[in-house]
């Protein structure tokens, strides 16, 4: 016990001290939209195109301010489609009715990317892959859906119909409606959430006995059915890197893999459902074996909780890694829910403890719509302090560790609204994507790996340029400028630029 409370004094220790270090200068720092029942976009059913727009446009805006970097967005939530799908209809939580396209038409993915990546943000493409029926009793269901042209490959369990895993073409049409939005769309990742067997209802079992007749093959039931979601994530990942290798696959699972009672590798923890033995879901094992490139854990705990506390966990998942990324999954819609979420520090602490450890490289938010009204003053905290400084989003090198040129500075001016910095690209290959403005007072450590000294982070764009508003006149400062590639490997840093405003001239200099 004494053995144990020391460990957590060190941890709270340097959780407090990180407060006054720098902020990582790379994190993914994502929140996830969704879409079934309109949680969080559109607002409500049958909005107009424009209104739909309108509204993305807004929640874009709103997480930039919130220093995101990223969008986990739902565009399938029940064997539906929030774009043209050739075996999905479009989804009634766009329309109002399954089946029904907008009216005036357009494309809402293709829309959502293309205003994500305008914002430098990346667009992770979030799948349910067996969720066919949302609500038995009163889901709209067109007359060409999945669950009316092949019932065969269905289940009711609760008041949801399910894709049953275990038949093989299922997996074979799964992998087709992902494979084709990764070929047609420039999606950033395919994201899955927690839904791979369904939550047990009690007293109920999943009702699989045909298809394990029929594919059982002799394996225990439990050990099928995980096989069936191995089949499933390992026919993916193969499809997806053979279509786009740059695209990357995640899954946010359950924040509890298994218990220490259940397995001597599992967390101290008294979870009453885990991945592992209730959802048929070995995640670490996808990790383990490359099949995916990062695990988004839900952690919807808070620190202290009697039977899964949040600091238990996040370093369970940081030694759990395997040399893929691990991004935090937290819980905003629970703040002000209960004595522990009361706390307005609660969340800052969350974040401050997963920077902490070596294998976490970021946190991803649940869900939108939660930090509509600042609620204990959460956006203030990610705007003044936590997300105060842009952050660029770790790279993957067992994608891509190929760095674009080097871009080189042209020309400074002074003008009414500020200093306006150019640079030109010198990147043959066309990898590059953005770059990144690093502005120094001179006399001040050159140190790239310092965010504070970010100024902009500005979209490839045939002559570069950026309005640096914050300078100040007679002051002497170092510019700096790198450039970015899609999997954010960073190139060499520019030749200096300085720059000094004296008796109201720009007076500016290269330095080798």
């Amino acid at each position: 016990m004494v053995k144990y409370l020391l460990a957590g004094l060190l941890f709270f220790s340097l959780v407090q001290q990180s407060y006054a270090q720098l902020p990582p200068k790379r994190e993914l720092r994502a929140v996830w939209v969704a879409t079934i029942e309109n949680i969080d976009w559109p607002s409500r059913k049958g909005l107009s195109p424009d209104e739909q727009r309108r509204e993305f446009i807004a929640l874009l805006d709103q997480h930039q301010r919130n220093g995101m970097n990223a969008v986990v967005f739902q565009v399938r939530p029940a064997a539906d489609a929030f774009y043209p799908s050739p075996y999905e209809p479009w989804s009634e939580y766009l329309t109002g009715k399954q089946g029904q396209p907008p009216i005036p038409y357009y494309d809402p993915l293709e829309f959502m990317i293309t205003e994500t990546h305008k914002r430098g943000m990346e667009f992770h493409a979030w799948f349910n892959p067996y969720r066919a029926v949302a609500n038995t009793r009163s889901s709209s269901v067109a007359a060409n859906h999945i669950t009316r042209t092949r019932p065969q490959w269905f289940v009711t369990y609760g008041t949801i119909k399910y894709f049953d895993p275990g038949i093989p073409e299922v997996r074979s049409f799964l992998t087709d409606v992902i494979r084709d939005v990764v070929k047609r769309y420039d999606i950033d990742a395919v994201h899955f959430d927690d839904y791979f067997y369904p939550y047990r209802i009690p007293g109920r079992n999943f009702p699989d006995n045909n298809s394990y007749r029929l594919y059982g093959n002799g394996r225990y039931l439990d050990e099928w059915r995980r096989f069936n979601v191995d089949t499933i994530i390992q026919m993916l990942s193969t499809a997806i890197k053979a279509e786009k290798p740059w695209v990357k696959f995640g899954i946010s699972p359950f924040g509890v893999w298994r218990n220490r009672d259940q397995d001597p590798d599992g967390s101290a923890t008294r979870a009453g459902v885990t991945n592992y033995d209730d959802l048929y879901a070995d995640v670490t094992k996808w990790q383990r074996l490359g099949w995916i490139d990062y695990l988004t854990p839900q952690l919807y705990w808070e620190f202290g909780h009697r039977l899964a506390p949040y600091e238990t966990l996040v370093t369970w998942w940081s030694a759990h890694a395997y040399g893929r990324h691990i991004y935090i999954g937290h819980a905003p819609y629970r703040i002000g829910s209960t004595a522990g979420w009361k706390d307005p520090r609660e969340m800052g602490r969350q974040i401050t403890a997963a920077r902490s450890l070596a294998n976490v490289q970021g946190s991803v938010f649940f869900s939108s719509k939660s930090f509509n009204g600042n609620p204990l003053g959460f956006e203030d905290t990610l705007r003044n302090n936590l997300y105060h400084y842009p952050a660029l989003r770790p790279t993957m090198p067992w994608i891509d560790n190929s760095a674009p040129a080097a871009p080189y500075f042209i020309d400074a001016f002074e003008k009414p609204e500020g200093l306006e910095v150019r640079w030109a690209d010198n990147d043959t290959s066309h990898e590059t994507k953005q770059y990144v403005l690093y502005r120094f007072k001179e006399g001040e450590v050159v140190n790239v790996n310092d965010p504070t000294k970010i100024i902009a982070i500005v979209p490839q764009m045939p002559d570069p340029v950026h309005m640096d508003r914050t300078y100040i006149k007679g002051q002497a400062y170092i510019y700096l400028v790198t450039s970015l590639d899609r999997m954010q490997n960073e190139s060499m840093i520019s030749d200096p630029l300085r720059v000094e405003i004296v008796n109201g001239r720009t007076r500016f200099e290269f330095e080798p």
